[in-house]
């Protein structure tokens, strides 16, 4: 699988990149072609070799059937994860890791379902904003909207899924 510079790509675990360049690297002293990304919600730079693209998860943007799926179950609210917080969490973290929209989806559901009872831990709070922010950037490219409506969009399902308690600050 290979990509061009300007593709939108989505690196696991921290959303929507852009390829910047496509250039050989030495590393470990080894010379490699390596992708530039930058990350759209923050603007960090990540190098990953074109060898590992694979091993890292790196993907093309969903098509827009897969967005409108997983908008469509975002609002359904289907959910079937309960169990203490630590298995929450690491269950949630390996969704986050695979980098697939659908378990992205899954994170914010059981996170959404846990804040409908009581306040989100810290770690919880801040996987759920991430999870929101990889989801609404993946959405806004796919569908060509503005980053900002999609988050709003999402923030408001979310909110009816945990009640009074806000999904967005």
């Amino acid at each position: 699988m290979g990509f061009q510079v300007g593709d939108k790509v989505v690196y696991p675990s921290q959303g929507v990149t852009v390829v910047e360049s496509i250039a050989e690297e030495v590393l470990a002293g080894m010379t490699v072609e390596c992708y530039h990304l930058r990350l759209l919600a923050t603007e960090s730079k990540v190098l990953v070799p074109v060898q590992n693209v694979e091993r890292v998860g790196l993907r093309p943007l969903c098509g827009p059937q897969e967005v409108s799926d997983s908008l469509i179950r975002l609002k359904a609210n289907e959910i079937d994860e309960k169990g203490d917080w630590k298995d929450r969490y690491r269950a949630n973290l390996e969704r986050l890791k695979t980098g697939e929209l659908g378990e992205v989806v899954d994170v914010l559901l059981c996170l959404a379902d846990v804040a409908s009872r009581k306040t989100l831990s810290f770690r919880e709070r801040k996987m759920f904003d991430q999870a929101q922010q990889i989801l609404a950037f993946e959405v806004a490219e796919v569908e060509q909207r503005e980053i900002d409506d999609v988050t709003h969009q999402i923030g408001e399902i979310l909110t009816a899924h945990m009640g009074t308690e806000r999904a967005e600050e």
